[in-house]
Parts: C-alpha cells; structure tokens; sequence
C-alpha cells in the first residue's frame, strides 16, 4: 500500500549510482555498498543462519568478533576536495528544488562486440565512461591518495543506512555526488568495535573520535586485496575476490519518492 500511495504522487528524485569494476573486467552499477573486511564477511557467512531472520546479523556479528581477522590492502581513492565544506548536517533536508530531470544522453544497451576482458561471453553493461578511472592494470594517477595497511573493515558507501538500523554514514544524500569511503585500521580492540557497531545504530559513531576509523568523501576509489582469501561485496552481493574500483555518477538514476519536488523531463 506504501509503495502505491508513493507511485500516485509520483515524486522523483535523483540518485548516484557506482560503476565498479572487477578484477575480470566485469562492470556493474552499484546503488548501495562496496565492502570488505568485517562487514562483508559477516553479511555472507551468516546466510547459513538467514532462518533467525535480523538476528542472523547479530549472531554472525558476535561469530566474527570471536575471531576477528585483519587484511592487507592497498586502498586508493581520488578525494573530493570540496566535500567537507558542503557537508549537509545529519537532520537537515534535502534541498527544494524545481529542476527538471533531463533524460540520460546514453544508453545502458551493451555495445556490439564489447566484452569484458578475459574474453568471457558475457556482454559489457553500458552506460556514461568512467572518465575518472584507469584500468586496474595501472597505476593510478599521481592526484590519488594511496594508503597501504592492515584492515578490520573497508567500506565504501554511497547511502545513509546500510540497513534498517546501520546508520552508517549519516551525512551522505541519495545525490550529492560523492562515495563516503569509510575504513578500520587493524589495532582495534573488540570493545570499541562493539561501542562503534551501537553507536551506529543512532548514526553517532563517528563521534567517538575512534584512532582506527577513517572518513573520507571521495568521487572515485580502488581496492586492491594483498591477503590471499577474503570476501568482497557489492550490494551485499558477493563478487569475484581481487583488485576492485568504482566512479560514482551523480544523478544517473531516478527514485520514486514521497516528496515531489522533482520532476522527470518527458518528450
């Protein structure tokens, strides 16, 4: 009944989306999450307690912080500069606005013959260039920031909640252009894991002031896994284990909301 309600007033907004590319080649759309580390593992090995419902979370939760596990990574992202100074404040409202929303230039059809590398049969989604990448087979480029450690958790989030009650990055909008990457540098204790894992249930973590935990507003980033075994999700959809990047696009795709503020540009 919501969702009808919602369809009636036919409110539209604009939301990013994320181009991550794999390690074959293979190229999605992401609306949610990249992760690696502790959050993707706990979302991928508690599917074997998914008959408890929510709880399978904070079972798988408690099973990992038994035996919680570092991982080296080289983690490289290209900062958003002005991010910080037009940081909205958690509470604030999203902006009125009666823009029109122009219909997308291009198409996500796959091109004739693209394939991913590799040669694998399975076509190239389409979609605007990621003109901020470079293929993962490069170097990335000199105005990056690359910091090599030992990690508890990677995320790179692109919404408020990563579910009902994971509050997790409360200054992100569904269109301001940016990917909060946030990580976990290994040296945590379990407790203070913990009291971040609470805290994020209100969206307080980050002020902690926890030494371990890293924000930062990016437009583009890599990771690039150096431990052997590990699990990386896009989504809460496990994908192929390796070298993993994205480039968020502002606007690219459209969300039926409750507020009709915006409106979708026809003809």
């Amino acid at each position: 009944m919501n969702c009808a309600v919602l369809l009636c007033h036919a409110g539209v907004a604009p939301l990013d989306l994320v181009a991550v590319t794999t390690a074959s080649g293979a190229r999605c759309f992401s609306c949610l999450s990249v992760a690696w580390g502790f959050i993707s593992d706990v979302d991928i090995e508690s599917e074997k307690y998914r008959h408890m419902g929510a709880a399978r979370f904070t079972l798988g939760t408690l099973v990992r912080l038994a035996s919680m596990h570092t991982y080296r990574g080289r983690l490289s992202y290209l900062p958003a500069a002005d991010a910080t100074a037009h940081r909205p404040s958690p509470g604030s409202p999203p902006p009125s606005s009666a823009s029109i929303l122009p219909q997308p230039s291009f198409s996500f059809e796959p091109g004739l013959g693209e394939l991913p590398a590799g040669g694998a049969g399975e076509a190239r989604v389409g979609g605007p260039p990621d003109e901020l990448l470079v293929p993962l087979g490069q170097p990335v480029p000199v105005s990056w920031v690359t910091v090599e450690d030992d990690f508890v958790l990677v995320l790179a989030i692109y919404q408020s909640h990563l579910g009902a009650d994971l509050f997790a990055a409360p200054f992100a909008r569904f269109d301001d252009g940016l990917v909060h990457l946030c990580f976990i540098k290994a040296g945590i204790s379990r407790a203070a894991l913990v009291r971040l894992f609470l805290a994020m249930e209100k969206g307080s973590h980050f002020e902690q002031e926890c030494p371990h935990l890293v924000h930062v507003p990016v437009r583009a980033f890599r990771l690039e896994p150096l431990t052997r075994k590990g699990i990386l999700t896009v989504d809460g959809e496990r994908v192929e284990y390796g070298p993993i990047q994205g480039q968020v696009h502002r606007g690219l795709a459209r969300l039926v909301t409750g507020v009709s503020r915006l409106k979708i540009a026809t003809g």
